[in-house]
């Protein structure tokens, strides 16, 4: 039984091995640079070899100030790459800028972020940056609240309605980062990956990529376009804003319709993640505004499923926000 576990939590992991492209790397991290001075950055899910976040930071390091940059991945990911070492060694880089390359080192582990000695790099480290596998995106996240971090990183938006993930937003501890507001996102992929994505593609050289929808940054680190107030022109009528069956609150169906001069609880889309400005509203727990007892508690503080229905008719997802001050008349 424990051999069946580790087969199927090995093709869960070869599944999640996508290679960032350095171009999404680039417009996002522009939005951060002052963060990272005199800090330790730390790719925990990298393979030196062909991960683009190890190449940005190294080609950046001095430009962005960094103390030191340190990478490491699963061992099936790198595990030929290094003639010196044995097929069973996870190896990792560190680069403190002295020296005109970075320093290779062998972990004692397999090189999981979950692994103890991985752990302890993740202690000395300030910001970590990477794309997570997507299978362990709660994992993942769990770990750097646990010991404090800041970071960004690269998941899936359904994530954000998980129970573990969106009360973090509630509480303003993790956002969206700037540069991914909408459309799908290309990611490389090992050569023993099958392309069954709706889109892929193969370069002349051989390498293979897939397109990947709803990709969005998850972030801790602010930056100043966060706080940009969302423009809103529509006035409230209750014809135009009917409330849900279960929970008091009006619904809307696209952000930019929410109304300016309604200061009760509104049911928005996932996406409007993409614009929420935590100055001008507040994320409140669907729990919250229960209009009776019957109404299920939920763990994820999420409007969704058969209760979240209008004229009994389900909505998809829907947050629930009230905004914090009248900006607008």
């Amino acid at each position: 039984m424990a051999k069946n576990k580790d087969l199927i939590a090995a093709s869960k992991a070869k599944k999640d091995e996508f290679y960032t492209q350095l171009e999404d790397i680039e417009l996002e991290l522009k939005y951060y640079r002052d963060h990272f001075r005199d800090k330790i950055v730390y790719c925990n899910c990298d393979d030196p070899t062909v991960s683009n976040f190890n190449y940005f930071f190294l080609q950046n390091f001095h430009f962005l100030g960094l103390k030191q940059l340190v990478t490491t991945c699963y061992k099936s990911q790198n595990r030929e790459m290094f003639s010196q070492h044995d097929t069973d060694t996870s190896i990792g880089l560190r680069y403190d800028g002295a020296s005109l390359l970075p320093d290779e080192f062998a972990l004692e582990g397999d090189g999981d972020f979950r692994s103890a000695e991985c752990k302890e790099l993740l202690k000395e480290a300030d910001i970590v940056v990477t794309n997570p596998p997507f299978s362990l995106f709660r994992e993942y996240v769990a770990q750097l609240m646990k010991y404090n971090k800041q970071f960004l990183i690269i998941g899936n938006m359904n994530a954000t309605t998980y129970k573990e993930i969106f009360p973090l937003f509630q509480q303003n501890k993790i956002w969206y980062g700037a540069s991914i507001k909408s459309g799908d996102r290309e990611f490389g992929v090992p050569k023993h990956y099958p392309l069954e994505a709706a889109t892929t593609r193969v370069d002349d050289k051989g390498n293979r990529f897939i397109r990947v929808k709803g990709v969005r940054w998850f972030t801790n680190l602010d930056y100043r376009q966060r706080h940009e107030d969302l423009i809103l022109y529509k006035r409230y009528s209750v014809e135009e804003y009917p409330k849900y069956d279960k929970y008091d609150a009006i619904n809307v169906d696209v952000t930019k319709e929410i109304p300016y001069d309604y200061d009760g609880a509104i049911g928005v889309p996932i996406s409007f993640l993409d614009k929420h400005n935590p100055d001008q509203f507040e994320i409140i727990s669907a729990n919250d505004i229960r209009l009776h007892e019957g109404v299920p508690v939920k763990k994820h503080g999420l409007i969704k499923d058969k209760d979240g229905a209008i004229d009994g008719k389900p909505k998809y997802f829907r947050i629930v926000i009230r905004r914090k001050e009248i900006s607008q008349s």
